[in-house]
């Protein structure tokens, strides 16, 4: 009875906490809140200066004296205190003193992240001032949140690319019954553009143009009609600024490594699936999902790949925190939906 009050005042929140961006769903009013997982501080004090967009913008042009930050590294906590400080400032920004009760939150974690990870992710969220946490592996919450009907007895495979990590999962009857995990997603995309223009161009660029250049005109195979773009950096061997124009074959180049990895997840998790439900992929196809499903050509190489039909789900960015949202709509019945959504312990 506490609970069911509770829940009627009290903004309850599902969290896409990303290495590259955060999202939130408030339970009633959909998503609300879609930042950059960054924060910007002093170096030496630690005294928060912006975090989301704002500190975005700080990334390579603070001064000695302020940090500009990732606190999430590959889909894992890599700086307790600051992303504690970042889900705290998301929470007060979602509910803008619109009551005294703590939410209960759910977010969505990588599948190959260690017990010890996630009970990082869940005491950081409980400092922040969550009343109750609870995880849901993103391979599920991609799934759920691009529509896939998880717990019908057919096979279903998702590809979950963000910003740290790959998720890659065939799921079926509401759980996941083959799962990877790869660090390599699009954070990698933008430092193989940056190793690119540095040992063939000598010049240095930053993450943000990196990837600038990967949305505007990257691709993993060949297009109709070629494009090209000019990047400012700085030179190695003259240490002054340049601009130089490269095109998207270029691009591809550079991409090429981390997007051939991520074909072999793929297949390593179609090889290691049940002969029925590699049977219904042959008509199901895979879906993909998040930010880096929307480099030109992904899908088209994938099927070519695998032999398969590839779709990219409709709004691929917002998947997750779907997905964590449609589980939040049902918290109330976690006992009866714990299996239905595939949630492991939060410890």
């Amino acid at each position: 009875m506490f609970n069911y009050i509770f829940s009627l005042f009290s903004n309850d929140m599902g969290i896409d906490l990303g290495t590259a961006s955060v999202l939130v769903f408030v339970k009633g009013q959909d998503i609300v809140l879609r930042e950059p997982s960054v924060v910007a501080m002093e170096r030496t004090t630690k005294r928060v200066l912006a975090i989301g967009m704002e500190a975005k913008k700080m990334l390579g042009k603070t001064p000695s004296n302020i940090i500009a930050i990732r606190p999430l590294r590959n889909g894992v906590i890599a700086d307790f205190e600051a992303t504690e400080k970042m889900i705290r400032y998301f929470i007060k920004k979602v509910h803008r003193k619109r009551t005294l009760l703590h939410p209960r939150i759910v977010i969505g974690v990588p599948s190959g992240i260690t017990e010890v990870e996630r009970r990082a992710v869940k005491e950081s969220a409980e400092q922040a001032g969550a009343r109750e946490v609870y995880l849901i592996d993103e391979p599920m919450a991609a799934a759920i949140g691009a529509g896939i009907q998880v717990q019908e007895p057919r096979g279903n495979m998702i590809v979950d690319i963000g910003g740290g990590t790959t998720e890659v999962a065939v799921v079926s009857l509401g759980g996941m019954v083959v799962a990877k995990s790869l660090e390599i997603a699009g954070d990698k995309m933008d430092e193989a553009v940056v190793q690119y223009f540095r040992k063939k161009y000598n010049l240095t660029i930053g993450e943000n143009t990196a990837e600038e250049v990967k949305i505007k005109i990257g691709s993993v195979c060949s297009i109709n009609k070629e494009a090209s773009m000019n990047v400012k950096g700085r030179g190695l061997l003259t240490g002054l600024p340049q601009t130089i124009s490269v095109t998207s074959e270029e691009v591809r180049n550079a991409l090429s490594d981390p997007v051939r990895k991520i074909v072999e997840i793929v297949k390593d998790v179609l090889e290691e699936t049940p002969p029925e439900l590699a049977a219904d992929l042959i008509d199901r196809g895979i879906t993909l999902s998040g930010g880096g499903s929307l480099v030109k050509g992904l899908s088209t190489l994938i099927s070519q790949e695998t032999k398969l039909p590839v779709s990219c789900a409709e709004d691929p960015l917002t998947c997750v925190v779907k997905g964590t949202g449609a589980y939040l709509e049902e918290l109330d019945n976690i006992k009866k939906y714990k299996k239905l959504f595939g949630i492991r312990s939060a410890i």
